[in-house]
């Protein structure tokens, strides 16, 4: 099994990427956002790879970062989320910009990705939400330094949620909402009321 290549960028192509390891050129499939970090061809890079072996292929994924790697991991798990539709997701979002629209429940987010309709991106909602502590966030975290959020966190029902629901009316996305929200809570405390919240998340977002 190929765990990591390190070498140089030999040719970009639609989706993929080919790396000379030592003279040996392998193909790897990968999102939009790995390709853009790979650079140019000629330079010395070091992708993290997941090889899926099948009867008829040997399909090589690479990632840019250990984050990246894990979300296309824990995507995966979800019935009907192949390779294809994990590198679609990734490709428009970053690990933890995956992870805030999960916690958030944002559907619509998900369905930004090429061929994630609303029906799959509500399953990897439903049956993710409870996981996204596997996935790794990045430095640009919308948390400033925590941990995954949690779906709990502006859950259905609660002030919480009232708040969220108060932003997304005013024209926010559902998954910024959810995250200025999140950091307003921690920043006012428990017991924190929906009229306290909002301007307090208005801040977080200006």
């Amino acid at each position: 099994m190929i765990a990591k290549l390190k070498g140089l960028v030999d040719q970009l192509l639609d989706g993929m990427a080919v790396i000379d390891v030592g003279g040996v050129g392998y193909l790897i499939f990968c999102s939009r956002r790995t390709l853009d970090r790979l650079g140019a061809p000629g330079n010395a890079v070091s992708v993290h790879v997941e090889t899926h072996v099948r009867e008829d292929h040997i399909h090589l994924y690479g990632f840019a970062d250990r984050a990246e790697l894990e979300a296309y991991r824990v995507l995966t798990t979800v019935q009907g989320v192949g390779g294809r539709h994990a590198l679609a997701l990734l490709s428009v979002l970053g690990p933890e910009e995956l992870s805030m629209a999960i916690a958030a429940q944002d559907k619509a987010m998900l369905t930004r990705a090429d061929g994630v309709g609303p029906k799959l991106a509500a399953r990897i909602c439903a049956e993710l939400k409870d996981k996204m502590a596997a996935i790794p966030l990045g430095p640009s975290a919308l948390t400033k330094g925590a941990s995954a959020p949690k779906a709990e966190a502006a859950g259905s029902g609660g002030v919480n949620e009232d708040a969220v629901s108060a932003l997304v009316n005013l024209g926010y996305g559902r998954s910024e909402a959810f995250g200025a929200v999140a950091r307003a809570a921690r920043e006012l405390g428990d017991g924190a009321t929906v009229q306290a919240l909002i301007p307090a998340a208005l801040k977080e977002l200006s």
